[in-house]
């Protein structure tokens, strides 16, 4: 991984801050985004829903790896850096890692006994959330570089598939090209949402049996190198989308480095009614909020405080019935970036910002 190294120094530094704010005792990261932002991009999962196969202790004399024993030499040869692998504890598969990386449960490479045990206190990820999510925020050089090569993967599988399929196909067909196009650039599909004409009232709609007819949502959350991009597309029948562009650019505006992210939730939704709305649609839906390691990270509402920063990821994702915008964007020192873009896409200009409107069947 290209500049995964000095990425590596930078986020060390950011949880040894972390780490003081708790009197420095060791750290304890377990789930998917903290560890596979930790490690580069690690995958960490065997099962997409299962709980990771690795867990990191962050400690003043450095980092250790606790990494289910069956899975150990597979991650050493495919996933980490090479200086990892002498800072790995092979944990037995009935233990899990979070379990071992909390009270020192493992088998060290250094080690000849079957097992060791210490306990210790730590500090969990739920006790550090805020510090957590700060510590990851802002994107580093070669996160930010995966980042854009999967934004825009993934916004040329939509269109590949999209280009072909047409209103007498089934949600359920629409959904397997779309999710095996992801497999084959390398995406996990966390998520493939697909709804035809007869069920766009519904904002997360699993694939069915029902046909496309003439509009239909596609929504995808795909995986790689740990990060997730998040998009939604709109193929058939046009309508006036102009309206909930006017949402997601307030939401967009109000989106600056030092903001507060319950004030951006507020100014979005703020804008439903400014744009002929109804001014509790805001309430059927979430509204999306900054992204990365996790879909959300965190979901915007009324009481989540955290501050923006500079180089930050942000999937918005205003709906209304039967029209709903997303993309994965990077918010640079210039402006917006938007991460999930495909040129062949119809697009329009609103506001300075080139956004995807709906593509007709066969275009």
């Amino acid at each position: 991984m290209v500049g995964a190294s000095e990425d590596r120094m930078e986020k060390q530094d950011r949880l040894a801050r972390v780490r003081r704010e708790f009197d420095g005792t060791p750290l304890v990261l377990t789930s998917h985004e903290a560890v596979s932002w930790y490690l580069d991009g690690v995958r960490t999962h065997v099962s997409l829903s299962g709980p990771p196969v690795v867990a990191v202790r962050v400690e003043q004399g450095g980092d250790v790896l606790y990494i289910a024993d069956n899975e150990v030499d597979r991650m050493i040869a495919e996933e980490l850096l090479p200086e990892d692998a002498a800072r790995i504890v092979r944990v037995p598969w009935w233990i899990p890692p979070a379990v071992a990386a909390a009270e020192h449960v493992g088998v060290s490479e250094s080690e000849s006994e079957s097992e060791s045990v210490s306990v210790s206190e730590s500090v969990s990820e739920s006790q550090a959330a805020p510090q957590l999510r700060a510590a990851r925020a802002r994107l580093l050089p070669a996160e930010t570089a995966r980042y854009r090569s999967l934004g825009r993967e993934t916004a040329g599988a939509l269109t590949d598939v999209l280009g072909r399929v047409g209103p007498e196909q089934t949600e359920r067909a629409a959904a397997a090209v779309i999710a095996a196009e992801l497999v084959a650039r390398g995406i996990d599909p966390l998520v493939v949402l697909v709804s035809g004409s007869a069920r766009v009232a519904y904002r997360h709609p699993l694939p069915t049996a029902g046909l496309l007819g003439d509009r239909a949502m596609v929504v995808v959350c795909g995986r790689r190198d740990g990060l997730i991009a998040n998009a939604t597309r709109w193929v058939g029948a046009p309508v006036d989308e102009e309206p909930i562009l006017g949402v997601e650019r307030a939401f967009l505006d109000a989106s600056a480095p030092g903001a507060r992210l319950d004030d951006v939730f507020a100014a979005g939704r703020a804008a439903y009614a400014r744009f002929g709305f109804d001014a509790d649609e805001w309430q059927r839906h979430h509204q999306g909020g900054p992204t990365g390691y996790a879909g959300r990270d965190p979901r915007a509402t009324a009481s989540t405080t955290d501050l923006l920063v500079e180089n930050q990821a942000f999937a918005w994702n205003p709906t209304a019935p039967g029209v709903k915008v997303e993309d994965t964007m990077l918010r640079t020192a210039t402006g917006w970036e938007v991460l999930t873009v495909d040129e062949r896409w119809p697009s329009a200009d609103y506001d300075g910002l080139r956004r995807p409107v709906t593509r007709t069947f066969g275009a």
